[in-house]
């Protein structure tokens, strides 16, 4: 396999004066409290793990719409980090924002819109942010958007609209899987597969949610991969938000994996985030 990738870890800065907290909903995080890694320790963890490189991801319930350390950490570690950024993508200097964010090294763009701090209380497809998802589509960033089974939806009305983009779901917006094959609680994600420039985010909730009820990992992921192909599928470890050291996370990964062709592991674990975010190549 070639150098494993991760697309969904996040960074704390300890240096609260540098990088104030400012989380959206108003709440900053647990973990962002109790366990924060810096970038320094985050590379740390990435060789323990065997993971080359990490497509670092905003973290919103930590520090809103202000990027400035993923921003900083990335031009300090430029091969081993690439970044995505957050905007509200509702304000009308959204795109001119998006544009400035990109003009210092990010990859990718962020759309937060449900968490365990912050209920959904925006709509995915309102009208509002169609400047920015167009302003997304001219500068060719991926965008990946968190949000909840319930909106997927909105997600739908956003895939038919801006064909063009490339959208990338986080969590896969944590399904419920408990029923077991063949997973017809999660036939609201499964529908999604007709839309090519839909990609989903493998993370370590997926692989944790799939050991309840009659569901199993290995299944589950049978049932994904089929969908959607291997090559729209990319792993991200959601270190340190979920609970556990950076090779334990991994480790989950490839035995949910293990049962996958080598071609498919390579895809997942490496290619697809190649073609997602070419910084991270």
């Amino acid at each position: 396999m070639s150098g494993v990738i991760d697309i969904h870890p996040h960074i704390i800065s300890r240096d609260t004066r540098r990088y104030p907290r400012s989380p959206l909903g108003g709440r900053t995080s647990d973990w962002s409290e109790t366990r924060p890694v810096s970038a320094e320790q985050m590379l740390a963890a990435m060789d323990a793990a065997g993971v080359e490189r990490a497509v670092l991801v905003q973290a919103s319930t930590c520090y809103g719409y202000d990027s400035s350390y993923v921003a900083d950490s990335v031009a300090v570690h430029p091969r081993r980090f690439a970044g995505v950024f957050s905007v509200d993508m509702m304000e009308p200097e959204a795109p001119e924002r998006i544009r400035n964010w990109k003009r210092r090294g990010f990859a990718g763009l962020r759309v937060f819109i449900a968490g365990h701090t912050i209920q959904q209380e925006v709509r995915l497809d309102d009208p509002r942010a169609f400047p920015a998802w167009q302003c997304a589509v001219q500068e060719a960033l991926p965008v990946c958007v968190q949000l909840r089974a319930p909106a997927l939806g909105q997600l739908a009305a956003v895939l038919e609209r801006f064909a063009a983009a490339r959208i990338i779901l986080d969590h896969m917006a944590r399904p419920v899987v408990d029923d077991g094959p063949p997973y017809a609680k999660a036939q609201s994600l499964f529908g999604l597969a007709r839309y090519p420039n839909l990609y989903l985010k493998l993370t370590t909730h997926n692989v944790r949610d799939a050991r309840q009820g009659r569901a199993t990992p290995p299944s589950f992921l049978e049932r994904v991969i089929d969908a959607f192909g291997m090559k729209r599928i990319a792993w991200g470890s959601n270190y340190p938000a979920s609970e556990g050291a950076l090779p334990v996370l991994f480790a989950e990964a490839r035995a949910a994996l293990a049962e996958r062709t080598p071609a498919e592991r390579e895809w997942i674990f490496s290619r697809t985030a190649q073609s997602l975010y070419p910084a991270a190549a």
